[in-house]
């Protein structure tokens, strides 16, 4: 049997688990039900927080196919939780900052945004540990993030908001 970490092994799988975040998915369940997604989300904070695990939570809640469109409450159940909970959906794309930092994984990220979601009703990309990436991936980012298209959301978590550049964070 293959090892997994505790904190994957033990990952909340719904909004109603996650322990210390309230305010946060009070917040996202309230902007999905009222219909009002963003184009792009930033999470800071310290380590262990649950900002990677919040971003995957949001990524089920657009993608759940138990209804007709969003919904704040995913059923964890329909093939597109399943595939965003076991880490094998297409359309959701992880991308650790801190090691893909360069401007070639920016780009190779911004190829991929310009095409529709292949089995999903959004792409999402969680790009963990965003304070990491180079000044020019940050650069090569930008344009992609303040024009996006209507399909991709983008979420960014990051231990250091003072690292991103003020033209991402705004």
């Amino acid at each position: 049997m293959p090892y997994i970490s505790l904190y994957r092994k033990y990952r909340s799988q719904t909004f109603d688990d996650v322990i210390g975040q309230d305010h946060v998915v009070r917040t996202i369940r309230n902007a999905i039900r009222a219909g009002r997604i963003g184009q792009g989300y930033l999470f800071c904070g310290s380590r262990g927080t649950g900002k990677t695990t919040v971003a995957r939570l949001i990524a089920k809640a657009l993608n759940c196919m138990s209804g007709d469109g969003p919904t704040p409450d995913p059923c964890g159940k329909c093939e597109a939780c399943v595939s965003i909970a076991e880490g094998n959906a297409v359309d959701v794309v992880e991308m650790d900052a801190a090691s893909n930092r360069g401007v070639d994984d920016v780009d190779a990220l911004r190829d991929g945004v310009k095409y529709p979601p292949m089995r999903l009703r959004y792409k999402v990309y969680i790009i963990d540990e965003a304070h990491q990436l180079s000044s020019q991936a940050k650069d090569a980012f930008l344009k992609t993030l303040e024009e996006p298209p209507p399909h991709a959301v983008f979420i960014l978590a990051t231990t250091e908001s003072g690292k991103i550049p003020v033209t991402i964070r705004s």
